[in-house]
């Protein structure tokens, strides 16, 4: 089974999201969006940016 978006009210006129995985794990929280279509682009925008998106290892090389 697949992770899941929840889209979550955070203030009176603000909505963010949350990336779970399938065992409930909370793998991602989106900043705050100032509607709903701005989540939802928010939610699309993460969906293909990780489906192509590069590795990058950033810890130190020394050893």
């Amino acid at each position: 089974m697949a992770g899941s978006f929840e889209i979550l009210k955070a203030g009176p006129s603000t909505f963010r999201f949350r990336l779970t995985a399938d065992d409930g794990t909370v793998v991602a929280v989106s900043p705050h969006f100032p509607n709903l279509k701005a989540v939802v682009a928010g939610i699309n925008a993460v969906r293909e940016n990780a489906a192509t998106g590069f590795v990058v290892d950033r810890r130190s090389l020394r050893t």
